[in-house]
């Protein structure tokens, strides 16, 4: 594990932890490899993160839009520790939430081709500083056409926070302006990153095993 002063590093051959040392639900267990991200770490980069978001965007309300369904967690633990921050210093900024909801992804893959199926009037970030939360950062698409998106209501500043970037030949080289950790190539699952659907309801990120994948198949 390393640092390159704007996030935590988890190398290619970082190997986890067993899942013998974690509390894994009973339903999991043949489905997971190894735990990959424990939770406390997870929730100790996002109250950084929340410091480092309040120090470049706490000068104008803040506009949060979580992409669901994956961000949910890190954007509810987010906020929380945006809140603390908001009610033990001198300076607070009003904060509102919004939600969108894309889908790229089938089993394990994604399909390239990018479903916006959620959120409100996005007219109203216009003049705003929007704050995208995203769980993870797979090849960069997804993002890349949300901005694009989100560019035409003319918000005054967007900026992206993503819990996890993946270091993958598929990525158009997007880097998030907030980084929780970068992450080797593998297909994780937890802390509401999902397999079609399941494994949301995991504290910990988890590297998925092949009975898993199996299991869970569309």
């Amino acid at each position: 594990m390393a640092t390159d002063n704007s996030c935590i590093v988890l190398s290619d051959e970082e190997q986890g932890y067993d899942l013998d040392l974690f509390c894994i639900p009973k339903h999991y267990a043949d489905d997971l490899e190894r735990v990959f991200i424990p939770h406390g770490l997870i929730m100790d980069r996002t109250e950084r993160l929340a410091r480092d978001i309040m120090r470049d965007m706490g000068g104008h309300h803040i506009v949060a839009l979580c992409v669901l369904k994956g961000g949910y967690k890190f954007f509810a633990d987010l906020l929380d520790y945006i809140k603390a921050l908001n009610r033990n210093s001198d300076k607070s900024i009003p904060m509102t939430v919004d939600f969108i909801r894309l889908k790229s992804y089938c089993n394990d893959q994604s399909t390239g081709e990018i479903k916006v199926i959620g959120g409100d009037d996005l007219s109203t970030l216009t003049g705003k500083n929007v704050l995208i939360v995203e769980d993870i950062i797979d090849t960069g698409k997804t993002m890349k056409t949300l901005l694009k998106l989100l560019k035409q209501f003319n918000p005054k500043m967007v900026k992206v926070a993503s819990l996890l970037v993946k270091r993958t030949p598929r990525s158009v080289g997007y880097r998030p302006d907030f980084v929780g950790f970068e992450v080797p190539d593998k297909y994780l699952v937890g802390y509401a990153l999902d397999y079609n659907e399941y494994f949301r309801d995991l504290n910990h990120i988890c590297v998925i095993s092949e009975h898993g994948r199996e299991k869970y198949k569309a």
